[in-house]
């Protein structure tokens, strides 16, 4: 039998519609569920009255769906707890997936093979709200993936997702199991957009997608909340800049209540009127219904656009970091991007004096200044003598995850730091920095971390022998951390930004008169041979130990000429770089003199 993977390339996929809808349509007594103190516990139904579960699958797959999906949206343990049943959650995904392949096997035929989507609800709890540990969530889910794919399911679709880090846990824990397992089931995450234009804690769909797109799945979607019309503009956002499938089950329309009971006013024809656009105009290719949807709106959705193959789209796929809120593009117009350097432990005598005093409110309005400054992203370092790193980082990163809208540069050098900082971030965080200052020691370390939590990363043209000073070295050094953490670690080119780095021309030493021209050539280099890369620097470190006033000078002349050479990124005090305009001719000259080297000498008096 075909895959799931090879049909779906093929043609639309149509999955089931509402569980719920369709059990509470049964008359099920607490009976039925176990007794009243189980009343409402569908995910127990697949022990206590499996006949009403398999009533579900049997009428969709009657329908004409292609995929059903197990009974078990709430089968964590987190969930489960509610009812005291927290230690079978294995056994009632288990069997779940049993129960649901043996339908689908039932209604497969060679024409029409039938799949089984193992369902994973989003739980009770808010990782991004502290209500429970990155870790335990990713554990919970990593157990119901084994029950699930144990019990024969085809696929796993992580849906109705509310607060992007919980997506994150799940897909972590899924991830592990299928390598400590050596399986691999295709993966569909969806998230849930709310009336008000936003996942459940402000996240815009665009920075959902960014924030997701870097795991290995294999469709990304929306589901649940509301109906088609309302998410019409989100879907559109979707298949304009996702690079992969896209998966849209909507509600029979926005939930009103009636007599104490939901109820969901979208006809059959009305539903499929809005995903038969979905799929002709937009190139939606994985559809079905959410809450308040029957096999009759899934019938009608067979007769439209079941037998129709997948439209092609035009996808602008945009690179990006993100907040928890906001996606921000690693390449701008006009650059650079902006990075603000500020929260930084090494550079910020009022950011180290904030964490001493462990005010974490006052490192908090920092963060929010940055982004009033104008910088794009926030770097943060929390790396201090005589202080736990990552305690600190975790109290920061806790609190800049939900009140900072920036997204957020990791600093550290410690990979169990950078790895508690990923679980805290519901974005899609850009790590910094990797080198080869130890051979390929660091990378290999932290660059499985970027990759296992969907981050980007900064690497320092830095080998055996110390930071490149010429701009065929930087090159060099470039290519192989770009053969490591491309070639061997499978990540993106456009996640991989490389910080060519620069001497200061304050100190008078001969060696490093050349300094900034090495570094523009650099730049210039590595664009040229990695096009995909983006480029950084550290821009105030042309300008160490000048005066303040000069500095500023020094900095802003410095990075226009690196923007000129195709840097991408900076990582600045963003309020002191000056526009060329507001610079003194005088000033400027001496500063451009200064950077390529044009020293002019007066000969002697005779």
């Amino acid at each position: 039998m075909k895959s799931f993977l090879s049909v779906q390339k093929e043609k639309i996929i149509v999955f089931d519609g509402a569980t719920g809808t369709h059990l509470q349509g049964q008359g099920l007594t607490a009976d039925d569920f176990g007794g009243e103190h189980l009343n409402g516990c569908n995910e127990y139904l697949v022990v206590s009255c499996p006949g009403a579960v398999e009533n579900v699958h049997r009428d969709y797959l009657q329908a004409g769906c292609d995929v059903i999906e197990t009974n078990s949206f709430g089968s964590t343990s987190i969930v489960l707890t509610e009812y005291g049943l927290e230690a079978r959650a294995y056994e009632l995904n288990l069997k779940a997936a049993q129960i649901a392949s043996r339908m689908a096997r039932e209604f497969s035929t060679p024409e029409h093979p039938r799949f089984v989507a193992g369902s994973m609800g989003p739980t009770t709890k808010l990782p991004s709200l502290g209500h429970i540990k990155f870790k335990l969530m990713a554990a919970a889910y990593k157990e119901q993936a084994r029950g699930l794919i144990e019990g024969g399911v085809d696929l796993l679709c992580v849906e109705t997702c509310q607060d992007v880090l919980q997506s994150k846990a799940a897909l972590c824990g899924i991830f592990e199991f299928f390598e400590e397992s050596r399986s691999r089931l295709p993966v569909i995450v969806s998230v849930t957009v709310e009336t008000m234009g936003t996942l459940l804690l402000g996240t815009e769909i665009s920075a959902a997608l960014v924030s997701l797109e870097p795991y290995d799945v294999d469709v990304i979607g929306i589901n649940c909340a509301t109906g088609p019309k309302e998410m019409s503009e989100h879907v559109r956002v979707l298949t304009a800049s996702s690079p992969k499938p896209i998966f849209v089950m909507p509600n029979a329309g926005i939930p009103e209540n009636i007599g104490g009971h939901a109820y969901y006013s979208l006809t059959p024809e009305e539903l499929t009127n809005y995903l038969s656009h979905f799929v002709h105009d937009l190139g939606v290719s994985v559809v079905g219904g959410c809450c308040g949807t029957t096999p009759q709106h899934i019938q009608k959705l067979v007769e439209a656009v079941g037998g129709l193959a997948p439209q092609k789209r035009d996808v602008d796929f945009v690179p990006s970091a993100s907040s928890l809120y906001q996606a921000i593009p690693l390449q701008v117009d006009p650059p650079p991007v902006l990075i603000g350097e500020r929260t930084n432990a090494n550079g910020s005598k009022q950011f180290r004096d904030l964490l001493a005093h462990e005010d974490w409110e006052g490192i908090v309005a920092m963060g929010r200044e940055a982004a009033r400054e104008g910088a794009h992203m926030v770097d943060v370092c929390a790396a201090y003598v005589g202080r736990d790193e990552a305690c600190d980082m975790r109290e920061i990163l806790y609190r800049f995850n939900t009140q900072v809208q920036l997204p957020i540069v990791i600093d550290s050098t410690e990979a169990p730091v950078i790895e508690e900082a990923l679980q805290l971030i519901g974005g899609k965080a850009i790590v910094n920095s990797i080198n080869l200052e130890d051979g390929e020691e660091r990378i290999n370390r932290v660059v499985p971390l970027c990759k296992k939590y969907g981050a980007a990363v900064i690497a320092l043209t830095i080998d055996e022998k110390g930071m490149a000073k010429r701009a065929e070295e930087k090159l060099a050094i470039a290519r192989r951390i770009y053969d490591l953490v491309v070639g061997k670690y499978k990540m993106r080119p456009h996640d991989l930004i490389f910080d060519t780095l620069t001497f200061t021309l304050g100190s008078g030493d001969e060696e490093f008169r050349r300094a900034g021209i090495e570094t523009l050539n650099g730049i210039r280099l590595i664009k040229k041979e990695l096009p995909e890369v983006k480029t950084l620097l550290g821009v105030s470190n042309i300008s160490f130990g000048l005066n303040p006033q000069a500095r500023h000078v020094l900095n802003s002349v410095f990075l226009h000429y690196a923007i000129e050479a195709g840097l991408d990124m900076a990582i600045v005090h963003a309020s002191k770089i000056m526009p060329l305009y507001k610079i003194d001719e005088k000033g400027r000259e001496l500063a451009r003199q200064l950077i390529f080297d044009e020293r002019k000498f007066e000969e002697a008096a005779a």
